[in-house]
């Protein structure tokens, strides 16, 4: 559940990043103060019958067929490019900690293919008394 949670989380740092550091541009066509089409990718399609607003916002419409009503607004967002750079320069004391580390992790989980036992093949000495019992020591 937690690495669920992580992947969510992770997944929308990567996405804020990528939408504060891209630059995009939004066109709208407005006619009567409507929004008639809207384009992210290029233009956005103009009226073919109407003619655009020449700069006269004195003008007010009241129907989409009066003339000189339409008007064209785009909308730039800039992409951020504030990011500092990283310097990293490893010092000969951190480069011998990350070796060791990552040594010693990957042989953690390192396992002999067999389980060997060296004095297998050996068998006990033949006791001919019992030294605890004479000596009476006993483990408890």
């Amino acid at each position: 559940m937690k690495t669920f949670f992580t992947k969510i989380l992770s997944f929308f740092l990567a996405a804020s990043i990528l939408f504060t550091t891209t630059s995009f541009t939004v066109d709208m066509h407005f006619c009567c103060n409507k929004l008639v089409d809207m384009s992210i990718i290029g233009k956005a399609k103009v009226c073919k019958d109407k003619v655009q607003k020449k700069d006269t916002p004195t003008k007010q419409c009241t129907t989409l067929q009066e003339k000189d009503c339409c008007s064209n607004q785009t909308i730039v967002k800039e992409g951020g490019d504030t990011f500092k750079k990283s310097n990293t320069t490893l010092e000969n004391e951190t480069l011998v900690f990350i070796n060791t580390f990552f040594y010693t992790y990957i042989n953690l989980f390192e396992r002999l293919e067999e389980n060997i036992v060296p004095f297998y093949d050996y068998r006990p000495p033949l006791l001919s008394k019992d030294i605890q019992l004479l000596d009476e020591t006993y483990l408890i």
